[in-house]
């Protein structure tokens, strides 16, 4: 073909002008269009990740994501004062008659023990996982019962998926004069982070709450419908199970589920409550009965149904809005929300 093509090319005739240079662009271009493919052929096949083989992608809007939230003021706690250790070593204290001319040497008074105990400030790293769910639905499905029978129950689950994005936030020092200076806080990652959930169902209405159910045999039913390809863990599983860091917005994460049964079948105002996502928390003071709250992501949801047929009702996630100001205050004061929010960053205290 290209003997030819050379002999036209060198011995052109007004008549085959034309025809000739087409063919010429005609084999370029069979050249240029092949030409990768041959090399893709050649080249050795690309490493597969795993996850991504067996990650499922969604339309958008069908999981609902919820970004990291660490803020630097989670970083410390005081000053405080530690009441407990100044009472348990009460020999620290100064005793000027134990000193010549009843003074220090060197150092102000300020620079002692009891002092720098009475202002004590506590630092430490705090990190944030991403938070994404599907929808929360409805489902049948054979629960095991005590005696080894097996009954048939309406589940409640959400899937949901957790991805560290990094970005921990950890106090940094600066050497002044010989001394730490904590001035400014710094961001940091690893490579990977592990998720111990608790997640409960608040019922707003009877003021029930419910710790999930693992249902093992519910897990392989939930993930045919929802399209979940990956391993999909319960709570107990995904701690097994590090959550890897990527900033990748296609990252697959790692992906769980979780189960309720015996659900009020009248719910309408209802909240999850999910923690173990941050490690941030809040404490009142240093004794041991001091008031402990933890941080976890409060995700409400509202569901206009009633008891038949439930299957059918659609979870919405947010708050019902009304226009009205009574019907409003009414739907917070069920919610404790100052405002209507879908979901909000809080802290609550741990018995």
């Amino acid at each position: 073909m290209f003997a030819v093509l050379k002999r036209t090319i060198d011995n052109p005739t007004p008549s085959r002008t034309f025809s000739s240079r087409w063919l010429l662009f005609t084999v370029v271009m069979f050249g240029l269009v092949n030409a990768p493919a041959v090399r893709a052929q050649d080249a050795a096949p690309p490493i597969k990740d795993p996850y991504t083989e067996q990650h499922t992608k969604f339309a958008p809007g069908v999981v609902t994501v919820i970004p990291p939230a660490p803020h630097p003021e989670e970083t410390i706690d005081g000053p405080l004062a530690m009441n407990e250790f100044l009472q348990a070593y009460p020999e620290l204290a100064w005793d000027p008659a134990k000193f010549k001319d009843g003074t220090p040497n060197f150092d102000p008074r300020t620079r002692t023990l009891v002092e720098m105990a009475k202002q004590v400030v506590l630092r430490r790293e705090i990190y944030c996982l991403e938070f994404s769910f599907k929808p929360l639905r409805q489902i049948y499905a054979d629960v095991p019962m005590p005696g080894g029978r097996v009954q048939r129950k309406l589940i409640w689950y959400m899937v949901y998926r957790v991805r560290y994005r990094g970005g921990d936030l950890r106090p940094a020092a600066d050497q002044v004069a010989g001394s730490s200076l904590y001035t400014r806080v710094e961001s940091v990652a690893y490579q990977s982070r592990r998720f111990f959930p608790l997640i409960t169902l608040s019922d707003h209405v009877s003021g029930t709450e419910y710790v999930d159910r693992i249902i093992p045999s519910a897990t392989s039913v939930i993930a045919a419908r929802e399209q979940i390809t990956a391993p999909l863990y319960n709570t107990v599983e995904i701690t097994r199970h590090p959550v890897p860091h990527s900033t990748d917005a296609d990252a697959p994460g790692v992906w769980g589920v979780v189960t309720w049964t015996d659900v009020n079948p009248h719910i309408d105002f209802l909240s999850l409550s999910v923690s173990g996502l941050t490690n941030a928390f809040q404490v009142d003071g240093e004794a041991s009965d001091a008031p402990y709250r933890r941080k976890m992501l409060k995700l409400n949801f509202y569901r206009p149904g009633d008891a038949m047929d439930q299957i059918r009702d659609n979870i919405r996630f947010g708050m019902p809005a009304h226009r009205d100001a009574k019907e409003e205050s009414y739907i917070l004061n069920k919610y404790d929300m100052q405002e209507a929010l879908k979901y909000e960053w809080t802290y609550r205290l741990v018995n």
